[in-house]
């Protein structure tokens, strides 16, 4: 195995808006996660699970933001979009910690942007 590892730059969200989002594992993380009672995890098993759900919310934002500005700026789906998205701008700018807390309140984001997401393409969907 080797020490090098390749980064990724995209600071345009270019390689964000070319991978489809691979929704189902990621739904059943947040369920597991937010189902969790009194979770006995070490501290970077719940980072672990924050960075998973943190990239996943990430490239979500990128999805929604994309399909938002498609919107009218009129449209009040696009409000409520950018309401959600400023909203996941602050969570997502906040340090990660080793804790349960800190893994439940990124399953919650990605729950939120995955709702959002819905609403902004349900008009699609209908249509055809």
């Amino acid at each position: 195995m080797s020490d090098t590892h390749a980064v990724l730059y995209a600071p345009h969200g270019l390689i964000e808006a070319e991978l489809p989002l691979d929704r189902a594992p990621h739904e059943a993380l947040v369920t597991a996660v937010l189902a969790w009672k009194n979770p006995d995890l070490e501290p970077r098993d719940y980072e672990q699970i924050a960075l998973q759900l943190t990239g996943h919310a990430r490239a979500l934002a990128a999805d929604v933001r994309c399909h938002a500005a498609a919107l009218p700026k009129g449209d009040g789906r696009r409000a409520l979009a950018e309401v959600v998205l400023r909203e996941a701008d602050g969570r997502l700018s906040a340090p990660l910690e080793g804790t349960a807390r800190c893994a439940q309140n990124r399953a919650r984001l990605v729950r939120a942007l995955y709702t959002r997401l819905d609403r902004l393409t349900e008009p699609l969907q209908a249509a055809t």
